[in-house]
């Protein structure tokens, strides 16, 4: 079993950038897929990007391509979350979650919460105008 914390959540302005981190423990991080999701007070939990084990393939919701990016240190046993040109819609809770891959690929299976078994706290990102 692996443990998921998530920090670096925070306010920005609009338009403004965070990076939040996801540290895992108590598991064989690089055979691990990770993904972030997110969710708002009333919605669903909702898939944000993704990444293969070793860092080679990514995913991401359209709502946050070409301004978010994943990214991960196997060495640090961390995945990143860097966002840009944050918007009023992107606060929420944010969540990683981790599921076991035989191979370097990640697939739609990792866009649905559904797949993950193992979960971090979250970590609240708010965006003022």
């Amino acid at each position: 079993q692996v443990q998921l914390v998530e920090s670096g959540g925070g306010l920005v302005q609009d338009g403004g950038s965070l990076r939040i981190s996801c540290v895992a423990s108590g598991g064989p991080f690089v055979s691990y897929a990770v993904g972030w999701f997110r969710q708002a007070p009333g919605k669903e939990r909702d898939f944000v990007a993704a990444i293969s084990r070793s860092g080679g393939r990514t995913s991401y919701a359209d709502s946050v391509k070409g301004r978010f990016t994943i990214s991960r240190s196997n060495a640090e046993n961390t995945v990143y979350l860097q966002m840009n040109s944050l918007k009023l819609e992107d606060t929420a809770a944010y969540y990683c979650a981790a599921r076991l891959r035989s191979s370097d690929m990640i697939t739609y299976l990792e866009s649905r919460a559904v797949n993950y078994v193992y979960w971090g706290q979250g970590t609240q990102v708010t965006v003022s105008s």
